[in-house]
């Protein structure tokens, strides 16, 4: 499955705290996350499509395959992160004709949305203990 003599495109893709590792190969879209198929790793349907986003996209859909590593954060950051990966890897395909669709779909666009961080006196970032009057 992982063989390194076929020409590919790298794309690294990140969303919250996941970072995936995409390499698209020209083939018939077979898609493989951490070694396993994607119907095998990601269980909702939602998940699926944003990770094939891009392909429906550029209108390239069954032309590559997907070998991504991803780790990280949860299932739908990782969605999030493959599809960024992917897009970036279809920019080395055809940067020419891709850049306008993708960057009109909002994919190239790394999401900058991250966790907020827990401040001294509160419980969490914001979340502080309960009032009480007396």
């Amino acid at each position: 499955m992982y063989e390194s003599a076929r020409p590919y495109f790298y794309g690294t893709g990140r969303r919250k705290s996941s970072v995936a590792r995409v390499r698209i190969l020209p083939g018939t879209g077979v898609i493989t996350i951490n070694k396993r198929d994607i119907d095998e790793y990601f269980g909702l349907d939602t998940l699926k499509l944003i990770v094939r986003q891009p392909f429906a996209v550029t209108d390239t859909q069954g032309k590559f395959d997907i070998i991504c590593t991803v780790t990280g954060g949860g299932v739908s950051g990782q969605a999030g992160a493959i599809r960024h990966g992917v897009a970036r890897a279809l920019l080395r395909v055809n940067e020419e004709e891709y850049r306008p669709l993708l960057k009109k779909a909002g994919l190239l666009t790394r999401d900058p949305r991250m966790k907020e961080r827990k401040k001294y006196g509160l419980k969490a970032a914001r979340r502080a203990s309960q009032f009480s009057k007396r």
